[in-house]
């Protein structure tokens, strides 16, 4: 059976993650990550899209991008893999592919969905015991987002803007907002909705998309999350 297209449409931010061949690293040092970035900024621009929020992880990638065009996201993704990459392969003398397969994405509502998705995908090394909070995590958008470091990857969302009137009080905001408490279910059904490439929002958000695609978006009701799986480590966040 032939794959589904994912879900994409222009304006409508997506979750995005791409993790290492069978879970291995795909970042070995430092100046690594410094490469993905860069590498990521430029293909970014190229493909008009918004990078909102980050994180690198020692063997897979979270992304929270709103693409300007239909297909741009995958433009993005192939123009950065491909670069990345080579890159890797030169620098350490190897062969083969890196990434596992194609990259997930899933589309998210811009309500406050969109700011759990902010903090989910900050909240990743903390969640991996990697960090005791976000801030002491060096690659991810945490920094700028949280502290207002500045980071020319980022292009704040419009949703993140209103939290408040000016830097000072929105940065506070934040940070509140994500040292608050997170329940086990918002967190599994944010993996979800990523893992089955479903929308990420209400009833009125999925259907606004089938009504587009004229293709399922989603379970009919957003219902209950499966419990978490036992076991989770690093590697399936």
């Amino acid at each position: 059976m032939p794959r589904q297209p994912r879900i994409d449409l222009p304006g409508i931010p997506q979750h995005v993650v791409q993790r290492g061949n069978d879970r291995r690293p795909c970042f070995f040092q430092t100046v690594d990550h410094v490469r993905y970035l860069d590498e990521l900024l430029e293909a970014a621009i190229r493909a008009e899209c918004a990078i909102h929020a980050y994180v690198l992880m020692t063997n897979h990638v979270h992304l929270l991008v709103t693409p300007a065009d239909t297909g741009q996201v995958g433009h993005m993704m192939q123009a950065l893999g491909r670069r990345y990459v080579r890159y890797i392969n030169d620098r350490y003398r190897r062969t083969g592919t890196l990434w596992e397969g194609r990259y997930k994405a899933c589309p998210v509502e811009s309500d406050d969905h969109l700011l759990r998705c902010y903090r989910y995908i900050e909240l990743n090394p903390v969640r991996a015991a990697m960090v005791e909070t976000a801030a002491n995590y060096r690659w991810s958008s945490h920094p700028a987002n949280a502290l207002g470091q500045s980071d020319p990857l980022l292009s704040p969302h419009s949703r993140y803007l209103a939290l408040g009137l000016d830097e000072a009080s929105r940065l506070d905001a934040y940070r509140s907002w994500v040292a608050g408490a997170v329940s086990a279910e918002e967190v599994e059904l944010i993996r979800l909705r990523l893992q089955r490439q479903h929308a990420l929002g209400t009833d009125r958000f999925r259907t606004m998309i089938e009504d587009q695609l004229k293709r399922h978006a989603g379970p009919a009701k957003i219902g209950r999350p499966k419990k978490p799986v036992q076991g989770e480590c690093e590697s399936a966040l």
